[in-house]
């Protein structure tokens, strides 16, 4: 293209920019146009999810007495008329939802069984995690990128496909783990009809579905440890434990601190693994609060108790949450 013809280009662009702008210009003002464009993500927040938020506060100060009838609220604007209909009918008992709880033996029951597969499952998937983490993060490891990958596959699993797969595993009479013990000569364990192994069994399944996770949490953040810190501390005579001990764990501890806190709110939140591979048995030894919420909910139709329970569930995972943050040192 010749000298010439990049000219009239140009002048031609040049003359598109000004007609743009003066008909720009031309047009009228109008205030507040830019929150239209945002507008419908708050419609849709508020919606589905601040509504049901605060919905289920509201609800838990009353007691469920079926589906509801008439309008519980008009808007008469002249030009038209529109009405807010009445979603239940209910009937306020105050504080009672809340005091409940704690005469409620099966709940209490529910929340020692959460916090017991917390304890064991939480522990064990950390300290696996960062284990699988430091080997891989080893310099001797070839192709850890692939090993990563594979091991962080799990978490892509359906909840409903990996527990049922769990399910057939733990299997007292025909199961592959018990299978594998009786061949070897060691004792079956009884996985659903003791209440100390259920836990186990669920803690199990959790671990295979979140390691490679928390995994690849902990790798990012072994890789973000400034490798001078490890020269200096090799100058200094350190072994390898040393090393571990006073250089990877203070640098790792945020990220620690992060994995600890997510997988104890997962752990908090169990529900589809005791509801599939135990059923919340033996004799209620696994059901979790969440699945005791689901049960009061949509078994029984206890909504404002199963309200209460939720906004129960919640204090305890902040307060908790808060005690974790504070004993980490953040």
């Amino acid at each position: 293209m010749s000298l010439r013809d990049n000219r009239n280009v140009k002048s031609v662009k040049t003359s598109i920019r000004t007609t743009r702008n003066t008909v720009r210009d031309a047009l009228p003002t109008v205030p507040g146009v830019p929150y239209l464009y945002i507008l419908p993500f708050y419609v849709l927040f508020g919606l589905f999810l601040a509504f049901p938020v605060v919905y289920t506060l509201y609800l838990s100060f009353f007691e469920y007495q079926g589906p509801g009838s008439g309008t519980l609220l008009e808007i008469d604007l002249v030009v038209f008329e529109a009405g807010v209909p009445r979603i239940s009918s209910l009937e306020f008992v105050g504080l009672h939802n809340y005091r409940r709880l704690f005469g409620d033996a099966l709940f209490l029951q529910s929340v020692e069984n959460t916090i017991i597969i917390t304890l064991i499952q939480m522990p064990l998937m950390v300290i696996v995690s960062l284990a699988v983490a430091l080997m891989l993060h080893a310099k001797f490891v070839r192709y850890s990128g692939y090993f990563r990958t594979a091991i962080a596959l799990p978490v892509t699993a359906n909840y409903v496909a990996y527990s049922a797969i769990f399910l057939v595993m733990f299997a007292e009479n025909f199961g592959f783990i018990n299978y594998m013990l009786a061949s070897a000569g060691l004792p079956t364990i009884p996985w659903r009809t003791d209440g100390f192994w259920a836990k186990v069994s669920l803690a199990l399944a959790l671990d295979w579905r979140w390691m490679g996770y928390n995994m690849l949490i902990l790798f990012a953040g072994l890789q973000g440890i400034d490798r001078r810190l490890y020269e200096a501390a090799e100058i200094d005579g350190a072994s390898r434990w040393e090393k571990f001990r006073y250089v990877t764990l203070p640098q790792l501890r945020p990220i620690l601190l992060f994995v600890i806190i997510l997988s104890t709110i997962g752990a908090l939140q169990l529900f589809a693994e005791p509801m599939i591979i135990t059923d919340g048995g033996p004799a209620n030894q696994t059901i979790t609060v969440v699945m005791y919420m689901y049960e009061e909910a949509f078994s029984r139709f206890n909504l404002g108790y199963a309200s209460a329970i939720t906004y129960a569930l919640v204090v305890f995972v902040t307060i908790l949450a808060y005690v974790q943050l504070k004993l980490g040192g953040e």
